[in-house]
């Protein structure tokens, strides 16, 4: 399983991913689904993954190496991209090409051709800007009202970013946020778990301003993780119980 989360707020955007790609009693296995593709001083994005893992590694590769162009003759590339959209739309034909290719076969074999992603990040001099792309190709993207997307395992963290995220937020309290939703799907599937990758990109910044790696044991993590339950607890306890309780005779 796999959960990811981007957070776009007014300073910049926040991209969380696990990496835990197989999960049972003895096959745990775990691998980077956050991808950063950063030309300094021009543009940084940012490319997170969800399902098949041999689908989405070759969309990396084709994002990474260029998608040939029939009508130039010449390799479309993330760098070359002339905005967002557009870019937005290269890493939906590599989706596309890479279904051409390995659909058919992976049919055969009765294996879906499963994938979704969220891709995000900005030109310099154009808008910091975040998609999420289905395995069709097509492509939605986060606005004001609605400054998060999500892909995976969603359902846990949703309801704390529907909760406390807003386009106003700080850009680390979207952070510490993104992380307590991580840890909201940690506790409920078993599927997704640590190390957890992030980075944080601020708004007309050269280059990513934060870009890590949260391991088992991380004292930051592991605070925010018994803090928050120490504060679910407390604040349940703090909430009257319902006046439904019948009275004794």
């Amino acid at each position: 399983m796999t959960y990811c989360a981007g957070i776009l707020v007014q300073d910049g955007l926040v991209m969380i991913a696990d990496t835990r790609t197989n999960a049972g009693l003895d096959d745990i296995s775990t691998f980077r689904k956050l991808h950063v593709f950063s030309w300094p001083g021009d543009r940084t994005f940012g490319l997170m993954t969800a399902g098949n893992l041999s689908v989405t590694q070759s969309v990396v590769s084709l994002l990474h190496e260029g998608l040939p162009n029939p009508e130039t003759g010449e390799s479309d590339t993330l760098q070359g991209a002339t905005s967002m959209f557009r870019a937005a739309q290269l890493v939906g034909r590599a989706i596309r090409h890479v279904r051409s290719e390995d659909g058919p076969a992976l049919k055969d074999a009765g294996v879906k051709f499963d994938v979704s992603m969220l891709f995000g990040g900005q030109i310099k001099g154009q808008p910091m800007r975040l998609f999420m792309v289905y395995g069709a190709g097509n492509f939605i993207e986060c606005g004001m009202d609605a400054p998060f997307l999500q892909i995976g395992e969603h359902k846990y963290g949703k309801p704390i970013l529907d909760r406390a995220i807003t386009h106003k937020t700080h850009l680390y309290d979207a952070l510490k946020v993104g992380l307590i939703s991580m840890d909201s799907t940690m506790r409920s599937n078993l599927g997704v778990g640590l190390p957890i990758d992030l980075i944080v990109m601020r708004r007309d910044a050269d280059a990513p301003e934060l870009n890590r790696r949260i391991e088992a044991g991380e004292p930051y993590f592991h605070d925010l993780r018994e803090r928050w339950s120490a504060a679910l607890r407390a604040a349940h306890t703090a909430i009257p119980r319902p006046p439904y309780e019948p009275k004794s005779p």
